[in-house]
C-alpha cells in the first residue's frame, strides 16, 4: 500500500463525510422494511387529529392576544396555553437567547394560526365520532388557578352538553416536563369508549435549519427499544407509521426538542404525516372505558426542551424513558462522542472558557495517540527519505510496470520500511476525529459562548473577512466572502502539515493535494467557529510532532 494514496483516499473521504450535506441532499434509505401503513382494528376511527388547520398567518402578538390564556412560567420556560383547543402554543425559554445583541428568549412554540405554527394538543376521539369530544375550536373553562408553575398545576375543563365532562390537569416541573391528566367524566346512562391521543403540530420547516449529514432535525421516536429518525422530506412523501407497546416520539431540532410519551404498559400507534402541516401523533390502539356515573384518566408526558445534556440525561433516568437521550444526535460513534462531551464540560466548568476546554480536550487527545502519531510519522519519515529514490525508479521502470514494483518492493525490503506501517494508525484515530467533530457540531452547551478576541459565539462562524482586511476596511462582504482570520489559520496550518508529508508523485495527486488547503479553508469558514479551534489546534500539534520525529531522523522537510 502506497502511503500517499491512502492519505489522499482518507482526505478525500472526510471531506466527502463532512460537508456533502453542505451542497447536496443526503440520500434516503429505502424505508420498505423499517415503516409501514399499520392495519389496524380501530378502522372506523377519525379522531380530530387529521382536521385541516386554517392557517391566517397573522403575527405571533395578534395570535396570542386574540384568545384569552393561562400564563406558564418556572425557572426554564415561559409562555401561555391557549384556552380554544386547550392547546400548548407558546413557550419560550428563557435561559436561551436568540442572539448576543440582545436578550430576547428563544421562541419555540407559536399559534396554530401564525406562519411558524408549532403546537401541542391532547384530546379524546371516539369511533366514527359518534360521541361529542373537544376540538382545536372547543373553548375550555379554567377552575381554580390560572398560572401554570412549578408545583402549582392548572385544571381546565370542557362540557360536550351531553352529560360528560373532559378535564386536563397540567403540571409543570422546574424545567421542561409537562405532565397531562386527561380526565372524563361520564354522567350518562350508558358505557362510552374513547381513544386518547396526542398530536405535534408544525406548519413548515424552520428556516435556519441544518442541511448538513452531519445532524439530524426532523421526525424522531423510539419504538420499542429501536431509534428511527424520519427528514421532512420523508414524511411529506408519506406518512409513516408504526405500532408500538413502549416509547416516545418527537419533533427535534438542532438544539430544541419537542417529545410525547403514552401511558407506560398501553400499545399505541404513532403517525408520522404530513397534511397542511407536519404532524407527530400517537392514539391508544385500545379504548378507555369509562361506565355510567364514573370517570376514568389517561396520563400523557410532554417534554418541550432545549437539548441540555446533563437535563435530558436526568429524564431518561428518573422518568424511566427509554433512549430519550438519544433526542441529542450523538451519531454512530455514541459510545465516543458522548463521553467526549463530558470531558470538555468537565475542562468547560475548570476553565471557565469552552474554547480553552477545546484546546485542552485537543491536547488530551494528541496525548492519548501520542504512541500511535509517533509510529506512523516515523514510518512517514522513512518513506520521504526513499522519495528521490522511488522517483528514479519510476522514471528507469516507467514502461514496465511489473518490473518497477518489484524493484519497489526490494527496496522496502532493503530500507526496512512497511509502506502500510502508518496507515492503520491514521485510521484508528478517524473515529475519534469525528466523535469530537459531532460533539462539537451538536453541543447547545458551546452556544453563545465566546473564545478570546473577535470570537464571541464559538458556535457560529468567524466573523472577519480577508475581503475587507479583517474589519479595516468598512465594507461588509456578501456571506460567501466571509472567510475568517482562524479559518485561514487552519488551511495554512494544512498547508505547513502537507509539506511534511511525502509529496506525491503523481501530478493529478498533487494538484489535489495543493488545493485541498484552500478548499477546506473555503467550506470551514462558514462553520462554527469553535469546530474551526479545534481544527486549527490539532494541526499545529499534529505538526510541532511530526516535525520532532523528522529533525530525529534527519528528514528535511522541503
Amino acid at each position: 500500500m502506497d502511503n500517499k494514496n491512502v492519505f489522499i483516499a482518507i482526505a478525500l473521504s472526510m471531506s466527502v463525510l463532512l460537508f456533502w450535506g453542505a451542497f447536496f441532499e443526503t440520500p434516503k434509505p429505502t424505508k420498505n422494511n423499517l415503516s409501514k401503513k399499520v392495519e389496524n382494528t380501530n378502522n372506523d376511527i377519525t379522531p380530530n387529529i387529521n382536521e385541516t388547520l386554517k392557517i391566517n398567518k397573522i403575527s405571533r402578538e395578534d395570535s396570542i392576544n386574540k384568545e384569552n390564556r393561562i400564563k406558564i412560567e418556572n425557572d426554564s420556560i415561559i409562555g401561555s396555553i391557549s384556552l380554544q383547543g386547550g392547546i400548548i402554543d407558546d413557550v419560550s425559554f428563557k435561559k436561551h437567547k436568540q442572539s448576543l445583541k440582545d436578550n430576547k428568549n428563544i421562541i419555540f412554540l407559536n399559534p396554530q394560526e401564525t406562519e411558524n405554527g408549532f403546537f401541542i394538543e391532547t384530546g379524546w376521539t371516539s369511533i366514527g365520532n359518534e360521541i361529542k369530544v373537544p376540538s382545536l375550536n372547543s373553548v375550555w373553562t379554567v377552575i381554580g388557578n390560572n398560572v401554570l408553575s412549578f408545583n402549582q398545576p392548572v385544571t381546565l375543563q370542557w362540557k360536550n352538553g351531553d352529560g360528560i365532562v373532559f378535564k386536563k390537569i397540567i403540571e409543570l416541573d422546574e424545567k421542561y416536563l409537562f405532565k397531562i391528566s386527561q380526565r372524563v367524566e361520564n354522567n350518562t346512562n350508558n358505557s362510552i369508549d374513547l381513544y386518547p391521543y396526542a398530536q405535534i403540530t408544525r406548519n413548515k420547516i424552520p428556516d435556519d435549519i441544518q442541511n448538513f449529514y452531519i445532524s439530524h432535525e426532523g421526525f424522531i421516536g423510539v419504538f420499542n427499544e429501536e431509534l428511527k429518525e424520519d427528514d421532512y422530506d420523508d414524511i411529506k412523501d408519506k406518512k409513516i407509521v408504526r405500532d408500538a407497546s413502549k416509547g416516545w416520539l418527537g419533533i427535534t431540532d438542532k438544539y430544541w426538542m419537542t417529545a410525547l410519551v403514552p401511558e407506560q404498559g398501553q400499545n399505541f400507534k404513532s403517525t408520522f404525516l404530513y397534511k397542511d402541516a407536519y404532524k407527530a401523533n400517537y392514539i391508544l390502539n385500545n379504548p378507555t372505558t369509562i361506565k355510567p356515573s364514573s370517570s376514568n384518566i389517561n396520563n400523557i408526558r410532554l417534554f418541550v426542551a432545549a437539548k441540555e445534556v446533563e437535563t435530558i440525561d436526568a429524564y431518561a433516568a428518573n422518568q424511566n424513558i427509554e433512549k430519550l437521550d438519544l433526542t441529542i444526535d450523538w451519531g454512530w460513534f455514541y459510545f465516543f462522542t458522548k463521553p467526549l462531551f463530558f470531558i470538555i464540560d468537565y475542562l468547560f466548568k475548570l476553565s471557565g472558557n469552552f474554547g480553552i476546554a477545546i484546546v485542552l480536550i485537543t491536547i488530551g487527545i494528541r496525548l492519548l495517540f501520542f504512541p500511535l502519531a509517533n509510529y506512523s510519522f516515523r514510518s512517514m519519515a522513512k518513506m520521504k527519505a526513499l522519495q528521490p529514490e522511488m522517483v528514479r525508479l519510476k522514471e528507469v521502470h516507467k514502461d514496465d510496470k511489473m518490473k518497477l514494483q518489484q524493484e519497489m518492493m526490494a527496496l522496502y525490503k532493503k530500507e526496512k520500511v512497511n509502506p502500510a506501517s502508518g496507515c492503520l494508525p491514521v485510521l484508528i484515530q478517524i473515529p475519534f476525529f469525528f466523535a469530537i467533530y459531532k460533539m462539537l457540531f451538536i453541543s447547545l452547551e458551546m452556544r453563545h459562548q465566546p473564545f478570546f478576541g473577535w470570537i464571541k459565539d464559538l458556535s457560529a462562524q468567524d466573523p472577519t473577512s480577508l475581503f475587507n482586511a479583517f474589519g479595516l476596511i468598512p465594507w461588509d462582504p456578501p456571506s460567501f466572502l466571509v472567510i475568517g482570520i482562524w479559518p485561514i489559520l487552519m488551511g495554512l496550518s494544512m498547508w505547513v502539515q502537507q509539506k511534511l508529508n511525502p509529496a506525491p508523485a503523481d501530478p493529478i495527486q498533487a494538484k489535489i493535494f495543493a488545493f485541498f488547503p484552500i478548499f477546506l479553508t473555503i467550506i470551514l469558514a462558514t462553520f462554527p467557529s469553535g469546530l474551526v479551534v479545534y481544527w486549527t489546534v490539532n494541526n499545529i500539534l499534529t505538526i510541532a510532532q511530526q516535525w520532532v520525529i523528522m529533525k530525529k531522523t534527519k528528514i528535511k522537510t522541503n
